[in-house]
């Protein structure tokens, strides 16, 4: 890639996260989570040791920060839960990353990807409720101009 290419790739990607929303944020420490561990992957098979250590090194502070942005005050219990996950998720990138080993790596990565997929649920859920929430508002709102009006009956979404 050549130094233009370079630049304008960095700038679209500083864009990308300067403009996400916190939940696109996490989704970005996923997939470059499970991109760079992947990479690791294919490294570690193909005896790149350097290129192994820095990319499981990548994974492992992306890991650290997701246990690190945990919001205990929101739920503890589950914050828990998650920390002592990214925490064991950690450990193998350590030990695949120490001992040039794949397993403890696919592991990690095992780990990475279902809670990414759990990730992705709950952002469809939200975004579900979100939309339901915004369709009752504006039928509130439309009600109360059809009272403002003197129409007597309301109309509802549930039918």
């Amino acid at each position: 890639m050549d130094n233009q290419t370079s630049t304008t790739s960095n700038q679209y990607l500083k864009t990308k996260v300067m403009t996400a929303s916190p939940e696109e944020l996490q989704m970005m420490l996923y997939d470059g989570a499970i991109r760079f561990a992947q990479q690791a992957r294919q490294s570690i098979v193909d005896k790149e040791i350097e290129n192994s250590y820095k990319l499981l090194t990548k994974t492992q502070k992306i890991v650290l920060e997701l246990s690190n942005s945990m919001r205990d005050e929101i739920s503890p219990e589950t914050c828990a839960q998650m920390r002592a996950l990214y925490l064991y998720c950690y450990e193998r990138l350590v030990t695949a990353n120490m001992s040039r080993d794949i397993e403890p790596l696919d592991e990690a990565i095992k780990i990475l990807i279902h809670i990414r997929e759990t990730w992705c649920m709950l952002m469809d859920k939200l975004k579900e409720e979100r939309g339901q929430e915004q369709e009752n508002l504006a039928m509130s709102q439309f009600n109360s101009e059809l009272a403002a009006m003197g129409v007597g009956s309301s109309f509802s979404c549930d039918g």
